[in-house]
């Protein structure tokens, strides 16, 4: 069982892959948090196409990878990952896969909730940008999913200031049929969006933000929160209004963040729930009971593996997520949107592979073997 993994200076080290996984099952759903996983789309690697091309999606993989998320009682944050959204899949792509995953949700009871950005365009007025907001939004409520409000490049380009996000965000919360999540993402996910609610400054950006949510609290169902900052983190949802939701993005910092203090505690809209669902899901069911030490017992060890996925360039982590999908047979191939399966190096993909093989998340670990070792073929490593 032996397999030889390529170390960053070259070298190949001996690894001694787990022989079972983790024992984990489905179970009732979560009574203690709110958890979104932001899944991956799984691509059609037989499609004749090319990066530059509309992607070319594998629909019954990617709707199949999503109810085995929803067997395990976690919520898909649809369309809204920067895998998908303007590094991969266009508005007619999103759109697509939102109509789609929202059928799939109704029919198996899941949860859903969807991003609307205004991706369709790349600049503009801000007018336009609005109207580009508002299509987005109409189809996903059309569609039945929660909508999630997402940063906007465009936005981010046009505004002049936190007066603009203001008006943007307080004309599409006066209109929302129903309660939104708010997303906040920081630039180390998309540079484009840096200086985003009007400054570069995140004090004050944090004060415009919490300006938008206090105008409009009852169309606010939470926010989502992306910037790898946890004490910043808690320090927002401190002065959230009362039934507001803190929903984190930290992929870093997750597991103090959801188990929470005296004070309070975090939701979940995490890119890393899709590779680690199923031990996921078994964390959150520990904290229903109220065993956060269990819980944090579970769940801390994943943080290592999380933190690799979304090192610098962060805005790269679903490469490694994909991977592991493929690793863990929910997929037949290793080919991404975008081509973006070359944006990670072979040592980043072995020491993915080792820290994920020794959680037990793979559930055919000969098979993830046989796997890493056809892709250490494929870069020359000798078997």
């Amino acid at each position: 069982m032996t397999i030889h993994l390529p170390a960053p200076d070259g070298s190949l080290r001996a690894y001694e892959p787990r022989t079972e996984p983790l024992a984990v099952t489905p179970g009732t759903p979560f009574t203690s948090r709110t958890v979104f996983s932001a899944a991956h789309v799984v691509a059609d690697p037989f499609a004749d196409t090319n990066p530059d091309a509309p992607a070319a999606v594998d629909w019954d993989a990617t709707l199949a990878f999503r109810r085995h998320l929803w067997a395990h009682g976690l919520g898909v944050a649809e369309a809204m990952d920067t895998a998908q959204r303007g590094m991969g899949l266009d508005w007619a792509g999103a759109a697509e896969l939102i109509r789609r995953s929202a059928a799939e949700a109704r029919a198996v009871g899941g949860r859903i909730a969807c991003g609307v950005g205004t991706d369709q365009i790349t600049g503009g007025t801000l007018a336009e940008i609005r109207a580009a907001y508002e299509e987005q939004l109409a189809l996903v409520e059309e569609s039945g999913a929660q909508a999630v409000l997402m940063a906007s490049r465009a936005l981010a380009a046009t505004a002049t200031g936190p007066e603009d996000y203001l008006d943007v965000y307080g004309h599409l919360l006066r209109q929302a049929a129903e309660p939104v999540v708010l997303h906040w993402l920081g630039p180390m996910f998309d540079p484009a969006l840096a200086g985003y609610w009007g400054s570069a400054d995140l004090d004050a950006a944090t004060e415009t933000f919490l300006e938008v949510i206090a105008a409009h609290p009852d169309k606010v169902d939470g926010i989502k929160v992306s910037l790898l900052d946890a004490q910043r983190e808690v320090d927002l949802r401190r002065r959230l209004p009362q039934g507001v939701r803190c929903y984190t993005g930290d992929d870093f910092n997750y597991p103090e963040l959801i188990a929470g203090d005296e004070q309070g505690f975090s939701h979940a809209l995490l890119g890393i729930f899709d590779p680690l669902g199923p031990l996921a899901a078994e964390a959150v069911r520990l904290l229903d009971t109220g065993d956060t030490a269990a819980f944090r017992g579970l769940l801390d060890p994943t943080v290592e593996l999380s933190r690799h996925l979304f090192q610098t360039p962060t805005r790269f982590y679903k490469t490694g997520v994909v991977f592991l999908a493929w690793l863990a047979g929910h997929q037949t191939h290793f080919t991404m949107v975008g081509g973006l399966q070359s944006a990670r190096s072979l040592p980043h993909f072995a020491r993915a592979y080792e820290l994920a093989d020794g959680l037990g998340l793979f559930p055919d670990p000969k098979l993830a073997e046989d796997r890493m070792k056809t892709l250490l073929a494929l870069y020359g490593v000798a078997r």
